[in-house]
Formats: structure tokens, sequence, C-alpha cells
């Protein structure tokens, strides 16, 4: 495809595959697709993740009301919405797996990966940053989770049983649909965006993905 052609995101996948590739395919995730993880692993990044996502709740609302101001299209709001309904499911789903996992969610303390990728997401959430540059980034965080779990319940994976409820829960077909959807918001966005918009969104997609990689690679090092 001629790169003129090419939606912005879909040429920063290109551009970039090599980061793309170390966040989606990152050690943590091989693991558990080739059936070698340490499930100590496992339950760090389960606590790790319990705390991140409730920092990415105000993430997700000050997206929505950037859309309500900002956005060209009413359905934005719409799908957005549906993803911060989700984030409610997801925090319950967390404390029922830390039960059965024996995790004590209130003694989990932050490791720094994690305030580090939280205060990222807190600097995103102030009026300054564009609409545009937010659901970039939003798309990117959401779109890594989804191609790495999908990974791990791919043709020729392993993943342990005691695994496979959580990897469908970010690999499924409605999650990724969910995605593709965020990514249409996004490049519709950045169509019609400023030079400097542009450049500033790709810089936080980089930083999306350094960020997740920087978070799998905690999870493994315990």
């Amino acid at each position: 495809m001629d790169e003129e052609m090419m939606n912005m995101t879909e040429a920063w996948l290109r551009n970039h595959r090599l980061l793309y590739t170390g966040a989606t395919r990152s050690p943590f995730i091989l693991s558990i697709h080739d059936a070698t993880i340490n499930f100590v692993s496992f339950k760090t990044w389960l606590a790790q993740d319990y705390l991140f996502v409730r920092a990415f709740v105000p993430f997700v609302a000050s997206i929505l009301i950037k859309a309500c101001k900002e956005s060209d299209d009413d359905g934005d709001m719409e799908i957005i919405l549906g993803g911060m309904a989700a984030l409610e499911d997801e925090i319950n789903w967390f404390k029922r797996e830390a039960t059965n996992w024996g995790i004590s969610l209130s003694e989990v303390v932050p490791q720094q990966a994690n305030i580090n990728y939280c205060r990222f997401l807190e600097s995103l959430m102030s009026p300054e940053v564009e609409y545009t540059v937010a659901i970039t980034a939003f798309w990117a965080t959401e779109a890594v989770y989804q191609e790495s779990f999908a990974h791990c319940l791919g043709e020729g994976s392993k993943t342990p049983p005691e695994l496979k409820e959580t990897c469908a829960r970010w690999g499924n077909e409605g999650f990724g649909l969910y995605c593709q959807s965020l990514q249409r918001i996004a490049d519709r966005c950045l169509r019609t965006a400023s030079e400097e918009e542009l450049k500033k969104a790709e810089v936080l997609f980089l930083s999306v993905l350094e960020h997740e990689v920087e978070f799998w690679n905690m999870s493994m090092a315990a």
C-alpha cells in the first residue's frame, strides 16, 4: 500500500515495528504462550495491573470529556463510554482473580515501572492535551493488550489452563473489534490534525509502547 494512502496508525505500526513487536511479544507474553511462565511472575503482573487499571479509569474518563467537547463525531462518545463501562467489570475480575491466587490487593505496593506508566497517563489528562493525542494513546494502550493476549490463544499456543481465562479477557474477538473502533477514531482525528499534533501523537504512541515493555519486564523480574 502506498504510504500516502495508508492510515497514520498503520504507518506508525510499520515504521516502528520493532518496538511494537517488543511490546506485544514480550518475554512475559511468550512465556505464557509457551507454558514456561513462572506463576510468581503472573501474580506480580496481576497485582500490579490491578493498580494500573484503577489509574486507567480517570484517564479514560478524561478522554470521554475531551470527546464531548472536541470530537466531530457523536459516535466516539458511545464507544469510549462502552470501554469505561467494561472497566468496572475488569476491576471486579481482578479482585476475584487475586482471591483465587491468594493475593491481598490492599498490601500491593506499586513498582517503579507501574508508577511511571500511571504518571504518564495522568499527564495526558490535562485539558491542554488535545483529544487527537489522547485518543491515540488510548488506542495504543488497548491494542497492545489485545494483540499480546490474542497471541496466547492463537494456533500453536500452549497457554496453561489456569491462564486461559486471563488471555481470553483481552484476546477475544470482541475486544479486538473494540480496539479497531478506537483505531478508526484515532485515524479520523489524525487526518485533520496539525503537524504539531501529529508529532506529539507519534511521540506518545512510542511512549506507550516503551511503558508497556517496561511493565511486562517488571512482571518477569519477579
